[in-house]
């Protein structure tokens, strides 16, 4: 099976509506002040360049879901990538804010065995739902593929004498 790219995208710029208003804000506030002494006009230069590298760096920011792991790219000048196995996601849960919820957001926060990245936060995507399914169904066919099962290790019992308690509750990883 060749892996396949099942879901691609990026933050929605709702995400920065507070700091576009601020921005708006700051440059009305500059524009004022040009009336009365037209050299601050050239300050407008801050607030829109502000508003500009905030719009870039949010669009950098790209997720993919494939059939085989989950693809983290951000950066503009300096990338940085990272992949997650499927088979190491331990959990998802979603978060749907108020404002998310009035544009049809979500956040999809993804639990993981994987050091370099325990928590994922794919945040102000669409349809958040769909895809929270779709990598649930793609994680449980790793999981039956690779054997591996999430097994409860109760820390005070452990600390008691080792005594192992599986109780469905997902916590480690074995292999």
């Amino acid at each position: 099976m060749s892996e396949e790219v099942l879901w691609k995208g990026s933050p929605s710029q709702v995400l920065n509506l507070g700091k576009y208003l601020v921005a708006l804000l700051v440059a009305i506030g500059i524009g004022v002040g040009g009336i009365f002494f037209p050299p601050a006009w050239a300050a407008l230069v801050l607030p829109i360049g502000w508003a500009i590298w905030t719009f870039v760096v949010t669009r950098s920011i790209r997720h993919e879901l494939t059939t085989e792991r989950i693809r983290l790219v951000e950066g503009i000048f300096n990338q940085k990538i990272d992949d997650v196995e499927l088979y190491r996601v331990k959990d998802t849960s979603m978060e749907r804010p108020f404002w998310y919820r009035v544009f049809g957001l979500s956040t999809l926060i993804i639990e993981t065995s994987d050091r370099s990245q325990p928590r994922i936060e794919i945040k102000a995507v669409r349809d958040g739902d769909n895809l929270r399914e779709t990598l649930r169904k793609q994680v449980e066919y790793w999981r039956d593929r690779k054997r591996v099962r999430e097994v409860d290790f109760d820390e005070t019992a452990a600390a008691e004498g080792g005594h192992h308690h599986d109780d469905g509750q997902d916590q480690g990883t074995m292999v």
